[in-house]
């Protein structure tokens, strides 16, 4: 495992769109019960139904914490119709499942000998709300794994508070990558610096606050997604007594004024938001837009409301390529978090 000296921007190397080929997932089995207090045997049949989609297309790679995890968890998608034959294990203990925030980001660069690499950004559970001491590792251990060089800014970056479209535009909220409790001794400017050098990217666009009950402080994936490098979808509310209706239509105002590298304004896309969900009275952050693209489909959390058929018509208009599959998130969304959160894709 080699550290570099100079820049992935500086030597080629950018984060591609999630559209974009994959080699394969990489995902944290979930282990800990205090996510999903009271609830985590629930969310099993959902997990390995995500798992099962996922692998017609591509490898999926899992993070168990040692053996005996590795047996309990093949054991249990043999059970339910996996496919072993497409599922790697990797004996990384973690802290919890979000791997999208923990896991390696991989960048790629089409003509240098070496054309994967990994950024390995430091993670603090949101801000110091979690332990993160297991998950802070997971991309060191990887890159060493793989044998593939590793760059480590050393601030504070999550995988769900950025999106891009491949061609140099990145999205982001102030309410989160601003926010004191990640990097307080930097600014806009020098984050915007950061998102340059290691995502590879031109042109920041930022957005404001996130939406209820969202504990990472504001996640784009939870709001505002690239569907290809010129159109966006964007989370909408149209209740006007609904806490996310003034920050969403904010948002889509923002989007409204918004020029893209090329001088094009982004197609806009509106996504409804689901009915408000709630459990022991708290406000679960639900939202159509933290889909996750896989190369055999596109991953979307449905709610057990009306809106989900909506939400599926949308993004199906918006892929021609793969198919929109719906997988129930009710039990998983207990978690804060949705398919999306739970993934991390690694490019060809």
């Amino acid at each position: 495992m080699m550290q570099m000296e100079r820049t992935p921007r500086e030597l080629g190397y950018y984060f591609p769109a999630e559209w974009e080929k994959h080699a394969s997932t990489w995902l944290s089995y979930p282990h800990n019960e205090s996510s999903w207090p009271g609830k985590i045997h629930t969310i099993f049949p959902y997990y390995h139904e995500f798992i099962r989609v996922i692998a017609r297309g591509e490898v999926v790679n899992i993070n168990v914490a040692d053996q005996i995890m590795e047996e309990m968890v093949r054991n249990a998608l043999e059970e339910a119709g996996n496919d072993l034959g497409r599922i790697r294990f990797h004996h990384n203990p973690t802290n919890d499942a979000w791997c999208r925030d923990h896991g390696p980001v991989f960048l790629k660069n089409n003509v240098a000998e070496i054309p994967k690499v990994i950024v390995n950004w430091e993670y603090n559970g949101w801000g110091g709300k979690y332990d993160a001491d297991l998950d802070n590792r997971i991309p060191l251990r990887i890159a060493a794994e793989m044998d593939i060089p590793v760059y480590s800014p050393g601030i504070v970056m999550e995988g769900g508070s950025v999106d891009v479209n491949g061609c140099g535009t990145l999205l982001t909220t102030t309410s989160c990558l601003l926010n004191p409790n990640r990097n307080p001794h930097l600014g806009k400017q020098q984050i915007e610096q950061y998102l340059a050098d290691y995502y590879g990217i031109e042109q920041v666009l930022w957005f404001g606050e996130g939406i209820e009950g969202d504990d990472t402080d504001g996640h784009i994936d939870d709001m505002t997604r690239f569907v290809n490098s010129d159109m966006v979808i964007t989370s909408v509310e149209h209740n006007k007594k609904d806490p996310n209706y003034a920050r969403l239509k904010e948002n889509t105002k923002m989007l409204s004024r918004l020029r893209l590298l090329n001088g094009k304004q982004p197609d806009i896309v509106e996504l409804p938001m689901p009915k408000p969900l709630f459990y022991r009275n708290q406000r679960l952050p639900a939202s159509y837009a933290n889909f996750y693209i896989a190369n055999s489909a596109v991953i979307l959390p449905t709610f057990r409301c009306r809106e989900d058929e909506t939400a599926l018509s949308v993004l199906t208009d918006c892929f021609k390529d793969r198919p929109v599959i719906g997988i129930e998130s009710v039990e998983i969304i207990w978690g804060l978090g949705s398919w999306h959160c739970l993934s991390q894709q690694e490019p060809e």
